[in-house]
């Protein structure tokens, strides 16, 4: 992370005044991108992606930090839709032209504001989100683009940062974080579904356990989250569980998720992740495998296979360069 700190009245004005900054950062990735259907139909392409994040940050007399952060994100799949009317120039007739006309996703997503002091932080805007800032959540990161991320147990169902829309920004999104010693605890709410979730989290002798619950209209949101996570030999192990609403058989979108991940060290610069997840509604339980390797200066080389199912592999390989 590359810091600008802006001279005269933003850098220090005088003593006693805490410093104002912005701190640039992000990252990018290339390489390519394999997909298996259950068809046997195949196709490999070219993956990439740009993220700039901006953080801003002063701090009052009183030790107060007030901030915001706010992402500019250009995925190569990103398109700008088109539509015409056709030749005979008349909108909702057979012959009206929808397509795409290159890149988009570059505008600034929705900003996350936040006042914090000590252990205590209030956000407002594109929030985090309860159950997607828990604790075992994201237990590992597979491959070069996550290739699918079926190893995030509460499956996206609740409110979470978007780095290129608005997220809860748009819908009166509000978090409290509260950390105290090795106690974490976060409570967000957003008129998304009517959503208030909260977890708690604990660390003692090398492991996180983590308790995380959701009240929501929808019948698909996350209801409860539960994860432990630690150190077992040379792995980081993570075992994640979330009830994504009540079983209605495979197939259908709602139930049981369960997830088993692991980190193992292979040498000083390469480790190697692993995951097992099932849920109520796959078709078939999801494994993957990858590798990282640190090239140096921020550089690595990631790749990883992950079956999804129902005849559904993806695999990647490419290059990561954080700045």
């Amino acid at each position: 992370m590359k810091k600008v700190l802006f001279a005269t009245t933003a850098l220090v004005a005088t003593a006693g005044v805490a410093a104002a900054d912005v701190t640039f950062g992000g990252y990018g990735r290339f390489g390519v991108l394999y997909n298996e259907n259950a068809t046997g139909t195949d196709e490999t392409n070219v993956t990439s992606r740009f993220r700039l994040q901006i953080d801003a940050t002063a701090e009052s007399d009183m030790g107060v930090t007030f901030g915001a952060r706010a992402r500019i994100q250009q995925n190569n799949t990103d398109n700008t839709p088109t539509y015409s009317v056709g030749p005979d120039n008349t909108a909702g007739t057979a012959d009206d032209i929808n397509g795409a006309s290159g890149p988009s996703g570059t505008g600034i997503n929705g900003v996350r504001f936040f006042a914090r002091s000590g252990g205590l932080e209030v956000g407002v805007g594109n929030i985090f989100g309860a159950l997607e800032f828990m604790p075992g959540m994201y237990p590992i990161d597979l491959g070069l683009t996550g290739l699918g991320y079926d190893y995030t147990a509460f499956n996206f169902r609740g409110d979470a940062y978007s780095s290129g829309g608005n997220g809860a920004a748009g819908s009166n999104g509000v978090e409290v974080l509260y950390s105290m010693g090795d106690l974490s605890v976060h409570v967000s709410a957003s008129d998304t579904n009517n959503r208030v979730a909260a977890f708690a989290a604990y660390t003692f002798s090398g492991y996180t356990v983590a308790l995380g619950l959701q009240d929501s209209d929808s019948a698909s949101d996350t209801e409860v989250a539960f994860s432990v996570g630690g150190n077992v030999g040379p792995a980081a192990l993570t075992f994640a569980y979330a009830k994504n609403g009540d079983d209605t058989g495979v197939g259908t979108t709602t139930g049981d998720h369960y997830v088993l991940a692991a980190k193992f060290d292979v040498g000083a610069a390469t480790d190697v992740e692993v995951y097992v997840a099932d849920a109520d509604y796959f078709t078939d339980t999801s494994y993957g495998v990858d590798f990282n390797h640190d090239l140096g200066g921020g550089t690595s080389l990631r790749g990883g296979v992950a079956s999804r199912g129902n005849g559904f592999v993806r695999a990647d390989l490419g290059v990561r360069f954080n700045f």
